[in-house]
């Protein structure tokens, strides 16, 4: 699929994108105006104001390469001809990562999905691999990824790491940025000469949650964890406040191996779908998933206090849908399938105060800001992340929102905007990242624009 066979995008580029074709040679590319614009987006329409703000962004070309050799020609030829590159994975993101905000190479990294070793508790793997594919791969050996975001099923390992910050599997190992979580990645330099780099450790934290801004990741080194027979479980409760105080128990529970544990208030459950048999009306929900052989403890901690309504091995086959795709942001997604008047927000409650900050923020917005939790373990304590539904109004209200919870102690991560510094907890870009940013990309030619801190080194 080379380009002098393909038509272009109808606008001219702003980048000699003829003399980086000529030059490429036989690296895959393509050209065709509405596969690079559709490939050009992610999920970043949950946000009615990035959906407003990134409408029409989009590459001027996709280029595909098939191995590393292809990759080091495409980033020195970027660098050359001042091109941006901007890496893609999935797409699964939810607010522009993988958007082109300045046109260039879309940077399609999914011929990367060799499994170049596995270890007990450890892998060895290209950026570009599927984390289903993956998982289906490592399960007969006896071991799985330790946690993945509710988009698996779509979602690269590399996409996971450059956009996400945890998921399913966060209750027993936190997030990706606590340590043993990432053990090593490797990358790509968008220089002249580009180089190749291995960061291990801490290290490896420099291009995590960075939105591929801070070096190409082309493998990374994961540790794994035993690979347990899970059942997803619903739980349905007649008051939310009883499904939050029994996921915390089960949460806290140390002899218990669960992967999942997510509260729902009502009346969220009733947007989902094939799942709203399971779903009683007006009935708060929890989600779990919970190693099989501990189920019968999880039960008679529960006794009455609710009643299991779903109870099934968890199944990730075709034409299945496995539970967590009701959790995380794909709980929003339900929502928004039948209803776009609505958004979310990202948020993490203080560890200390769990249950009186979730219930002063219910207090606060009722009827406009509905309750979705998932219990996770950050900096060694348990607490809870949330991605709160949000009946949308206006922007103003929005921020007035975001800066209510802020003063009452909850950190939000703003999912309404693009770059790093204005979407982190702690507003700012890691230094980490911000100076090794300077080191392998001096032109700024990585996803520019995402980091909005950074001021290229070299012209």
């Amino acid at each position: 699929m080379n380009a002098p066979a393909l038509a272009r995008t109808e606008a001219p580029s702003r980048y000699d994108i003829e003399a980086l074709l000529a030059a490429l040679g036989d690296v895959p590319v393509i050209t065709e105006t509405q596969v690079v614009r559709k490939r050009s987006r992610d999920f970043f329409w949950y946000s009615p104001i990035l959906n407003v703000e990134l409408n029409g962004k989009s590459a001027d070309v996709i280029v595909a390469p098939r191995d590393e050799a292809d990759l080091i020609k495409l980033a020195g030829l970027c660098a050359k001809l001042r091109i941006p590159l901007t890496p893609r994975g999935g797409a699964t993101g939810n607010y522009g990562q993988a958007v082109p905000l300045e046109g260039g190479v879309l940077l399609d990294m999914t011929a990367f999905t060799a499994i170049e070793w596995q270890k007990p508790g450890l892998v060895r793997v290209g950026a570009g691999a599927k984390m289903h594919e993956l998982d289906a791969l490592l399960r007969p050996t006896g071991w799985e990824l330790r946690m993945h975001p509710s988009t698996k099923r779509t979602a690269t390992i590399g996409g996971f790491v450059a956009g996400g910050s945890g998921g399913v599997g966060s209750v027993a190992y936190g997030g990706l940025r606590e340590p043993g979580n990432i053990v090593a990645a490797r990358i790509v330099t968008v220089e002249e000469n580009p180089r190749v780099i291995e960061l291990r450790g801490d290290a490896a934290q420099k291009i995590n949650r960075a939105y591929g801004t801070t070096g190409i990741i082309t493998a990374l080194e994961m540790p794994l964890a035993p690979a347990w027979p899970w059942v997803d479980v619903i739980v349905a409760f007649d008051d939310f406040f009883d499904a939050v105080e029994f996921g915390r128990e089960i949460a806290m529970a140390d002899g218990i191996i669960k992967k999942l544990i997510t509260p729902i208030i009502a009346p969220i459950p009733s947007y989902f779908g094939a799942l709203k048999q399971h779903c009683p009306e007006g009935k708060s929900i929890l989600i779990m998933m919970i190693a099989e052989q501990w189920m019968e403890t999880v039960k008679s901690v529960l006794g009455t206090r609710g009643t299991i309504t779903y109870e099934a091995p968890n199944d990730e086959s075709p034409g299945k849908v496995p539970l967590y795709e009701y959790t995380w942001n794909h709980t929003t997604l339900q929502w928004l399938k039948t209803d776009r008047s609505v958004t979310y927000l990202q948020c993490l409650y203080p560890h200390d105060r769990l249950i009186e900050s979730v219930r002063e923020m219910h207090d606060m917005f009722p009827g406009e800001v509905f309750p979705h939790l998932e219990f996770i373990r950050f900096g060694g304590r348990l607490t809870c992340s949330a991605l709160p539904i949000v009946k949308y109004t206006t922007p103003e209200r929005l921020n007035e929102i975001i800066a209510l919870h802020e003063k009452s102690g909850v950190m939000i991560a703003n999912p309404h905007v693009v770059t790093l510094e204005d979407g982190s907890r702690h507003k700012r870009a890691d230094a980490d990242q911000l100076g090794f940013k300077g080191e392998v990309d001096p032109h700024g030619l990585l996803n520019p624009g995402k980091m909005r801190s950074y001021v290229a080194v070299k012209p």
